[in-house]
């Protein structure tokens, strides 16, 4: 009986030194899963302390309806100063009245009538009449076609500022959606960088309190064990003291 006893005794000893010992590794356990995750919550909060401002990625657009001027100062009516030409008229009519002259010399010349000289003349001025209108219709035609030469370059010069003011206008707004979009970009980057980082960080925290349950689970379940092998020590020896033991 005694043996038995001293064999309960045993037995319960090395349960309740194992379970010591379990209890012991389990608090170690825990202790180290706690650094870890005040390790891991002191990165976070570092992680969250650095994190970029927010930017506008529009902040530095700015208003291009400058670039866009007023060209009605460039524009002219060429017709406005038509005038009526007159000399070349003048020059034929004055050409003109020397031949009549002439012929009037040359008719007195002759001994010619003044029937003669009266036909002659009515017959000058009428040449002089239809000289002058074929020169003024001649002038105002060149002087036309000059007018309406002008306004077409006039036209083509103010299509072609037009053309240049609306590529500048037109580049300076790529330029501007370009640089919004690079900085946007650059943003979202960094903070998709950043996120990761907290996550990472949070799966170490998420990770370290499991570990802590765990190991005081562990922990407990060791306790629960050792005070068991308390008990069997204390039945088999109150039982070894028994008399008839």
């Amino acid at each position: 009986m005694a043996a038995i006893t001293a064999f309960a005794v045993g037995g319960a000893l090395l349960s309740g030194v194992g379970a010591a010992t379990a209890a012991s590794k389990a608090k170690r356990d825990a202790r180290s899963a706690k650094g870890r995750r005040n390790q891991a919550e002191a990165k976070m909060e570092s992680i969250k302390a650095s994190r970029q401002a927010i930017v506008n990625p529009y902040a530095g657009t700015s208003n291009l309806t400058s670039m866009a001027t007023d060209l009605s100062s460039n524009l002219s009516n060429p017709f406005a100063q038509l005038g009526v030409a007159t000399k070349a008229a003048e020059i034929q009519i004055e050409q003109t009245d020397i031949a009549l002259a002439n012929t009037l010399d040359a008719l007195r010349a002759t001994g010619a009538g003044a029937g003669g000289a009266t036909a002659l003349a009515q017959a000058a001025l009428q040449s002089k009449k239809g000289v002058a209108a074929s020169i003024e219709q001649q002038e105002a035609q060149n002087e036309k076609a000059r007018a309406q030469g002008e306004a077409n370059l006039n036209q083509q010069k103010m299509t072609e500022q037009q053309r240049l003011q609306n590529i500048a206008i037109s580049e300076g707004q790529r330029v501007q959606s370009a640089d919004a979009a690079g900085k946007s970009f650059e943003f979202q980057a960094q903070e998709n960088r950043t996120n990761a980082d907290l996550d990472a960080a949070q799966g170490k925290i998420t990770q370290a309190s499991q570990d802590i349950a765990q190991a005081n689970q562990a922990r407990a379940s060791a306790n629960a064990g050792f005070m068991s092998a308390v008990g069997g020590i204390t039945s088999a020896a109150i039982g070894a003291s028994e008399p008839g033991s």
